[in-house]
């Protein structure tokens, strides 16, 4: 595969909601919530289809929080393969972030040989370099495929997430790292309306609705605070984005314990 490397820094977006009345004040002098967050997500095109990291920070400064993000994410990697990476490697420790989030290629947490020859290696190797950077590690943990995986077992998406869920969890716990639980939100969105559209067409990668959930979780895990009445990309209806924002809040909120969450 041919090695690309995406590096982003956030834009603006044309989004729903209260945000045109935050992007207004935001350069008349408000004041944010909080220090600035200074973020890098490590993955691939779980991260950067829709632009996850631009709208995570769309979404800090609707509810007046200031961040920046940037991302090194090419498609299909593993964190194996940002572990021996030296542009990866020079990436985290190359500034002074506040939280490098780490993201797995989309099977591999849910296999348990690869997990264990593979993910659990690799994340312990990067939790030394972000702690040695002077950041803290997050995992982000992935949904599963909509139809599941046959070949591998897994035979819908229910079956497939429990063990990807289990596979971020155990090398959480190992190393004390929190984890921001996307995969388990939309599971929970799911169970609520499960005619929602998180997927795209390759029953994989997220659709506008799947990545703004995963932002409203990221807010939830970041700021421990609910990302309900934000502002939301102008294609979402907002009915489905306040039942996102809602799902996203309970996920984290009401099992901090669960994803060693502060």
């Amino acid at each position: 595969m041919k090695k690309i490397i995406f590096l982003f820094i956030a834009g603006p977006l044309l989004w729903a909601g209260c945000g045109q009345s935050n992007r207004q004040t935001a350069d008349e002098g408000i004041r944010f919530a909080g220090p600035k967050l200074d973020l890098l997500f490590v993955g691939n095109s779980y991260t950067y289809v829709n632009d996850l990291p631009q709208m995570f920070v769309q979404l800090a400064l609707s509810g007046h929080h200031l961040a920046t993000a940037e991302m090194i994410a090419p498609g299909g990697w593993t964190l194996a393969q940002h572990a021996n990476s030296k542009e990866t490697l020079e990436k985290i420790a190359g500034k002074k972030w506040d939280d490098v989030i780490l993201q797995d290629q989309s099977v591999e947490p849910s296999l348990e040989k690869s997990r264990a020859e593979e993910m659990f290696p690799a994340v312990r190797y990067l939790n030394y370099a972000v702690r040695h950077a002077g950041a803290r590690p997050l995992l982000y943990m992935t949904w599963g495929r909509q139809k599941g995986l046959a070949e591998e077992g897994f035979k819908d998406f229910d079956s497939m997430q429990a063990q990807l869920t289990e596979g971020y969890m155990e090398i959480a716990k190992e190393l004390n790292l929190s984890v921001v639980p996307v995969g388990e939100a939309w599971k929970a969105v799911l169970a609520k309306d499960p005619g929602l559209n998180l997927w795209q067409g390759d029953g994989s990668h997220p659709t506008l609705e799947g990545t703004y959930l995963a932002a409203c979780v990221f807010y939830a895990s970041l700021y421990q605070k609910s990302p309900e009445g934000l502002e939301f990309p102008a294609g979402i209806p907002p009915a489905e984005a306040r039942d996102l924002q809602t799902m996203a809040a309970q996920t984290v909120l009401t099992d901090r314990t669960r994803w060693n969450i502060p």
